[in-house]
């Protein structure tokens, strides 16, 4: 069964909505700014959405108030994207429509600010009593809340790779029958647990990251919400793209360091290229992982060398938007599959001068070229690893 991709959006640092991406990468211009998050002292950068405390929810939402489900609210509602989900409940039903939403760390930022504003008793104030937000499942019961969807509905929580993996199971509920469509979607938003967190990890650069580059420091946090619906091919006939196959694995070598060889990272990318019957040669344009961590684009090279041709276009975008963590599968299928439809593979932003010791080139410029197919990477903390390859309609 071939799996449709219809709607989809994205909103991050670098835009709110598609046609505000398409411009920032298009213009090579970074969302990025100095951290400004409050209460945080941090000397980095990060890729903050800006307007989200003004964001009010419309009164049926407002119990689950969060930074991440006002996120989640901003984004569905950019380019028809929740039109076009409502067009498809009236066709299928309500109940025959899925959510599966990819985060890492949920609302635990509004759970942060429930404990810095307890009341003299010690208990949570009454505004923070919620208890369907202070949950790692939150994305996906206000995701389902928002669009008025009552099939069965999961979150993915497996840090970087969370929002990829949406894809993966989404199509095999649809193969299965569990679901007829799936609303897919990440959502991850940034908090003081997330910021520390990594710098007391030593992974936080001083400077906006630099993916691929010879004097890479560490990575940007960002923050962002992308969606898509996925459905059986017949219920999107004027789909352009398609979800061929995928690929998952989990190497489980260390908890935040990848294989230094990268073998769970080749096991998904092999796996996907074998659902989607195709070959490495075959591969057009690489979304690559990317973060601009020392250990981890070295690794990602290594594997590239290991099955890709280097015609092969590859290139990170997480100079636009940060790592955006458990939104970060979504956002960049989304810009890979706007990549496919405006032939611009995104070189990588802010890599300046390639690590010598990289064994495949990287994009640094964007390039027009058409591409047929396309390939995403998303590998997580502990080596959960998502491969995702897309196609266009007819393939």
């Amino acid at each position: 069964m071939k799996i449709a991709i219809g709607a989809y959006t994205a909103t991050s640092a670098a835009g709110t909505g598609l046609a505000a991406l398409r411009q920032s990468i298009v213009e090579r211009r970074s969302g990025l700014r100095p951290n400004d998050l409050d209460g945080c002292t941090i000397d980095t950068w990060i890729g903050r959405v800006g307007g989200l405390r003004n964001i009010d929810l419309p009164a049926r939402l407002r119990s689950l108030d969060s930074r991440n489900n006002r996120l989640a609210w901003l984004g569905l509602q950019q380019d028809g994207f929740l039109a076009s989900l409502r067009e498809l409940v009236e066709r299928i039903g309500s109940d025959r429509v899925g959510v599966i939403m990819g985060t890492s760390t949920s609302s635990i930022g509004r759970t942060e600010e429930a404990y810095a504003n307890l009341e003299a008793t010690g208990r949570m104030s009454p505004e923070y009593r919620q208890p369907e937000v202070h949950n790692l499942h939150s994305p996906a019961l206000f995701a389902a809340a928002a669009a008025g969807l009552e099939g069965p509905s999961i979150t993915i929580s497996t840090a970087c790779s969370s929002s990829a993996k949406v894809f993966a199971t989404a199509a095999r509920w649809i193969r299965h029958g569990v679901a007829d469509a799936v609303l897919v979607g990440g959502v991850d938003s940034l908090c003081l647990s997330v910021l520390y967190g990594f710098h007391s990890l030593q992974l936080v650069s001083a400077t906006p990251c630099r993916p691929f580059d010879a004097g890479r420091d560490g990575i940007s946090i960002g923050e962002g919400a992308g969606f898509a619906i996925l459905t059986r091919e017949e219920l999107a006939p004027d789909a352009e793209f398609r979800l061929l196959g995928y690929g998952e694995s989990s190497d489980a070598w260390h908890m935040s360091h990848p294989h230094p060889e990268g073998a769970g990272a080749l096991l998904a990318i092999d796996r996907a290229l074998q659902s989607s019957g195709l070959e490495a040669r075959d591969v057009d344009y690489i979304n690559l992982h990317g973060t601009a961590s020392k250990a981890n684009d070295l690794a990602e090279t290594h594997v590239l060398a290991e099955r890709f041709p280097e015609r092969t276009g590859a290139s990170s975008s997480k100079g636009w938007t940060g790592h955006t963590l458990g939104a970060a599968g979504i956002l960049e299928a989304v810009v890979t599959l706007e990549a496919m439809k405006h032939a611009l593979m995104p070189g990588t932003l802010n890599c300046e001068i390639p690590d010598p010791r990289f064994r495949f080139p990287v994009l640094q410029e964007n390039t027009p070229r058409p591409l047929r197919y396309a390939m995403t990477s998303s590998f997580g903390f502990g080596g959960n690893n998502a491969v995702l390859m897309f196609g266009h309609a007819g393939e």
